[in-house]
């Protein structure tokens, strides 16, 4: 036995230089991407910003059937058009994913109607836009609720299924705010800080579900008008995204089978600085880039 845990020990660096190696190459000579064309597609907050237009991207990649939830049927109705008129299958439904009842009921309903979910996006999320003090308890409340806990029940309701199948994917638009946490939007960086926790213990959990796999985004700043008015110190050195960029690359990374996604991948630095350098530098840079008093003329969704 110790002579079989002193090999263990001995091939663990090797078996970790291997992986290291083998995921570099990966990124130099890209495998084969996935077939959307069986794919049943979900996307949460689908009618506005990056949802709509990963409903559009889903679509224009070859997605068989592309489903949209939200709160909002004037949005859900336009876009749902927008795409059934490029020829795509597209469904739309009335859901508040932060109403865990809401949601079991509307799934049953989706799997009835419309079929087996295979790609579950989960996009919808809300923003406050205030500092601790100058919060109310009932938006604090609905950032979570919204941005955290309806991921848990949206997930709870489709993967089941795709278990089941041995096939699915399940997808979290999250935030590099996650990991890099600004002030003035202490809601939405708590939410997603949870939510990115939620999306790497199930990516964990699944590793030995075959066919079912998670992909993550954690994208910079982009121009949407759910952070309308948001500032930016220097937009020539850090230019807030384009929504049909993050949508483009998040498609391509689900049909890489990519786990976690950085846009731009320069955030990657950001991730890596954070891990060791101390508190009074790190808080010199937030001074240095604005990210102090970005939230400051803060207007969100009209």
């Amino acid at each position: 036995m110790e002579l079989k845990s002193a090999c263990r020990m001995f091939l663990f660096p090797v078996q970790m230089l291997f992986y290291i190696v083998r995921a570099s190459l990966s990124l130099l000579l890209p495998g084969r991407r996935k077939d959307l064309t069986r794919e049943v597609v979900l996307i949460t907050g689908g009618g506005r910003g990056i949802g709509r237009h990963l409903a559009k991207e889903f679509a224009k990649q070859g997605a068989r059937k592309v489903i949209l939830c939200g709160r909002t049927e004037k949005c859900l109705k336009e876009t749902a058009e927008e795409i059934s008129l490029s020829g795509t299958e597209c469904h739309y439904f009335l859901c508040d994913v932060a109403n865990r009842e809401e949601v079991y009921k509307q799934a049953k309903v989706v799997r009835e109607k419309v079929g087996d979910v295979t790609i579950l996006v989960n996009n919808a999320a809300v923003v406050h836009g205030k500092s601790l003090m100058d919060s109310d308890d009932d938006a604090l409340l609905k950032s979570q609720h919204i941005n955290t806990m309806g991921q848990f029940w949206t997930t709870k309701a489709f993967l089941p299924r795709m278990l089941e199948l041995q096939h699915g994917h399940v997808v979290c638009i999250n935030s590099i705010l996650s990991q890099s946490p600004i002030p003035g939007a202490i809601d939405y960086c708590t939410s997603k800080a949870s939510s990115l926790a939620f999306m790497e213990s199930l990516t964990l959990g699944l590793l030995d579900c075959p066919g079912v796999s998670c992909t993550t985004v954690l994208p910079f700043h982009t121009n949407t008008e759910m952070f309308q008015g948001m500032r930016v110190r220097f937009p020539q050195l850090f230019p807030p995204l384009k929504p049909e960029v993050v949508a483009q690359r998040t498609v391509d990374a689900v049909r890489a089978n990519k786990a976690f996604l950085y846009l731009p991948w320069t955030m990657h630095a950001l991730v890596i600085l954070k891990s060791f350098m101390p508190q009074v530098a790190l808080e010199e840079i937030h001074k240095f880039s604005g990210s102090y008093t970005c939230m400051n003329t803060f207007k969100g969704r009209t």
